[in-house]
């Protein structure tokens, strides 16, 4: 049995404010430690529940947070930048039998630590086929493609039951509970790596490959905060205005469609100014 890890940072243990996950801050080098743990549990979790084999996907902003040097060592892991499925790649190889998202968080424009959808701000809101999509709603779009069900998430509370709505049968474990965007009531690391743990164990019973999904064509929309921003997004073949802050493109399958939402949050983001957005 393999399991594949997408490793987010916003949703782990402790995390609360920007600091906590922006790379070079002293606030992220503390955090960098309890996200490691987070995912060191879930590694152990899966192989006592009978994991021959668990690749990590590190999934938050440069993809060079967790340390490797504290990883379980039974486990691997996939770090750095430019991945062709980015938060989930791996799972595209037809040997993932399940797939954890550990420290995910909810999506731009809802309740949640730290909300958003792939950029931290400039994103309002994104819907697929008229439905809000999470990071983790995406994503588990694009998996179900390829027959791997979504076993495990780990986040705060909101993002838990976020994720009620993509993988029903998932385990969830919240290692806080929302107060705002930059405040959670958190739970000890020593307490999210136990609970952590025990749910990976279950979860691991839930990692069987089914047929691939085919749901497409699928319409995703995403929402702005600034009307230049839509002028960036439509210099992506096939993206066009849908309203003033607003843009919609359409995609035969959630494979091509992560990806074209990747080209248009890559230059979104080179058009977003320092003071003004």
């Amino acid at each position: 049995m393999k399991i594949l890890i997408s490793a987010d940072m916003e949703g782990a243990t402790g995390v609360t404010w920007p600091a906590d996950v922006l790379p070079g801050t002293s606030q992220w080098e503390r955090c960098r430690h309890m996200f490691t743990s987070d995912v060191n549990a879930a590694i152990a979790g899966f192989f006592d529940g009978g994991a021959d084999d668990v690749l990590v996907n590190e999934a938050h902003w440069t993809m060079r947070n967790l340390l490797l040097e504290q990883l379980d060592e039974r486990a691997q892991m996939l770090t750095g930048r430019h991945k062709s499925l980015s938060m989930v790649e791996g799972v595209q190889h037809g040997d993932v039998d399940g797939i954890a998202f550990v420290g995910y968080h909810t999506g731009a424009g809802t309740e949640g630590v730290l909300a958003h959808t792939y950029l931290a701000n400039s994103i309002t809101g994104v819907w697929v086929d008229g439905t809000p999509a999470s990071e983790g709603y995406l994503n588990a779009l694009v998996v179900a493609e390829y027959g791997v069900p979504v076993v495990l998430v780990t986040g705060d509370d909101r993002t838990c039951e976020d994720a009620k709505g993509y993988a029903p049968g998932a385990r969830g474990i919240a290692v806080k509970d929302y107060v705002s965007r930059y405040a959670a009531v958190c739970r000890p690391p020593a307490r999210t790596a136990a609970d952590i743990r025990a749910a990976a164990r279950e979860a691991a019973a839930l990692a069987r490959r089914h047929e691939p999904i085919r749901r497409g064509p699928f319409t995703v929309e995403v929402e702005f905060d600034a009307e230049h921003l839509v002028g960036a997004a439509t210099c992506v073949p096939g993206v066009e205005r849908s309203g003033t802050r607003r843009v919609r493109y359409e995609s035969p399958n959630m494979y091509e469609g992560i990806r074209c939402f990747k080209a248009v949050t890559t230059l979104v983001s080179s058009h977003v100014e320092e003071q003004y957005g």
